[in-house]
């Protein structure tokens, strides 16, 4: 499946609204952007470049010389739909992960555990091709979204949107974590399907909570695996999955090929893996990875 989305890269002066805290570790930003035009895609995302933030200036300079190369602005996905009053970023803080990642993430911990509420800040955007194509209601009725962790901020806005302006589409949106309280958007996610029962079906899926949790039909145990796509989406040929979440990091890459092993498959590679086995047509399929 294709899309096609013109580059109008621009930069946008914000100033943090507010802050909503979703888990422990993740928090979403309301960025007020006055009469910036909100002319983007739901699902699309903007940039953040560290360099603007004195409080963190040390560690991009330590960071660039380790790495011999200048820090790159950070993507972060909106979770708003283009005709909410605010632009919402949602973060997730990153860790350092021995054997997955080189170096200590700079950017994300400061966005999460900073007290943002009325600083003044600036995005670069609007981009990215992870939305809906234009002709989506042609090209089917069902949506489906698997996502893992913060995965789902692309797909909350792209669900956002279509719940509003599209009701020809119905939704299945299966949303994998560790644990119950890891959830993103968890109650926004239930008030969605309670407004929208014939249209939106939500499916957690639970890989970390200890023996005697709540499991249910619509909250499952385990990973997103082919048998569960099999059984919730039988119709899954005739639908159209947009899929995110993360996937194998190139430091992992390297250390498997190191140790001449593969490297063991995280979201996003594992479900791409059940989407095949079951047929499902390669340009049905809309993916965004990050690690």
């Amino acid at each position: 499946m294709t899309t096609t989305t013109a580059s109008r890269i621009r930069h946008i002066p914000v100033t943090v609204a507010d802050v909503v805290q979703e888990t422990a570790d993740t928090v979403t930003l309301l960025l007020d952007a006055g009469d910036f035009p909100r002319d983007y895609k739901a699902g699309q995302y903007v940039s953040i470049d560290p360099h603007q933030f004195r409080a963190i200036a040390g560690y991009a300079a330590y960071f660039e010389d380790a790495k011999g190369r200048k820090e790159p602005p950070r993507a972060y996905s909106m979770c708003s739909s283009p005709d909410e009053p605010y632009l919402a970023i949602t973060i997730k803080e990153e860790y350092f992960e021995r054997g997955k990642t080189k170096y200590p993430p700079l950017l994300s911990p400061f966005l999460v555990h900073h007290q943002w509420k009325g600083v003044k800040l600036e995005v670069t955007g609007y981009a990215g091709a992870y939305h809906l194509p234009d002709n989506i209601s042609h090209l089917t009725d069902h949506i489906v979204h698997l996502t893992a962790g913060s995965g789902s901020v692309p797909n909350v806005s792209i669900l956002k949107w279509a719940l509003a302006h599209l009701p020809g589409l119905r939704h299945t949106f299966i949303y994998s974590n560790k644990t119950w309280n890891d959830i993103i958007y968890r109650d926004e996610l239930a008030r969605m399907e309670r407004a929208n029962p014939d249209r939106l079906k939500v499916i957690h899926t639970i890989t970390r909570e200890p023996d005697g949790f709540a499991y249910t039909d619509c909250i499952r145990k385990g990973r997103c695996s082919t048998a569960l796509l099999a059984e919730l989406v039988p119709n899954l040929n005739s639908s159209i999955v947009f899929a995110c979440g993360p996937a194998v990091t190139v430091w992992e890459k390297r250390e498997a090929k190191a140790a001449g092993v593969a490297p063991t498959p995280r979201f996003m590679e594992s479900v791409m893996a059940a989407l095949h086995e079951l047929g499902m047509p390669k340009e049905r399929i809309k993916e965004e990875a990050f690690g």
